[in-house]
């Protein structure tokens, strides 16, 4: 698992605390250490909840999308109908079109974990796979 999609709630959690599992997660991108794949409507939510939230600044992030890693196909969000928060699909869908595990602490993603065609971890639980 080099490659992941992290859910705009893994960047939330890491603004909160920096010794989360979360944070760990974010660290070992900025290392290249693992690929963060994002496409241009993750990185666009990601951006709206940073900027929303006062204690959090997009501006410490926004290094990590990098072009190297970004997704530019299409994806067809009509099959992950099943994920009860239409704004969580687009996470799922990149996921699976990349092959790269999804990280999200959303009960929304996880409760279908066993629908998906790759991982969908939370963050302690990728980090625990990283090192097996």
């Amino acid at each position: 698992m080099d490659s992941v999609v992290l859910d705009t709630n893994v960047f939330v959690a890491t603004g909160f605390n920096e010794r989360s599992h979360s944070a760990q997660i974010l660290k070992q991108v900025q290392r290249g250490e693992v690929r963060m794949i994002w496409n241009e409507e993750t990185r666009d939510e990601t951006r709206y909840i940073l900027r929303k939230i006062p204690l959090l600044r997009w501006d410490e992030v926004t290094d990590l999308f990098n072009d190297r890693d970004r997704f530019t196909g299409t994806l067809d969000l009509n099959r992950y109908d099943y994920v009860d928060d239409a704004a969580d699909r687009k996470f799922l869908a990149l996921a699976e079109a990349t092959g790269a595990a999804l990280v999200s602490n959303d009960n929304h993603v996880l409760v279908h974990a066993e629908r998906a065609t790759v991982p969908v971890l939370t963050p302690s639980e990728f980090l625990a796979a990283r090192c097996a």
